[in-house]
């Protein structure tokens, strides 16, 4: 489990997460914010739908992707969050834009 440690001098920013709000520190990364709230996982594999959770924390591994302002495949390690942001877990492989719903996804 992961503990902030208090910083006096950073303000808050709320953003969403599947619909519920949660408060993080200016200059976070979405990643981070997740963590920090006690987010377990922020998407699910395309095959089995194994949960998976931020890992290198430097855009390496791309274990973090996920859904940010209805955008998916972001690496949530790479994107600061800020006030207002809504983030959803990415479920599996979003198919491509034109692609029928189902296809594309495993």
């Amino acid at each position: 489990m992961y503990r902030r440690l208090p910083d006096p001098r950073t303000r808050a920013v709320r953003f969403t997460f599947e619909g519920a709000t949660l408060s993080a520190q200016d200059g976070d990364s979405v990643a981070a914010a997740l963590l920090a709230a006690g987010i377990g996982h922020s998407r699910t594999t395309p095959k089995s739908g194994a949960a998976r959770a931020p890992y290198c924390m430097m855009g390496v591994c791309f274990e973090c992707l996920i859904e940010i302002d209805g955008i998916p495949n972001r690496q949530g390690c790479l994107v600061t969050v800020r006030d207002g942001m809504d983030v959803r877990r990415q479920l599996g492989a979003p198919g491509l834009p034109g692609d029928a719903v189902g296809e594309g996804s495993e």
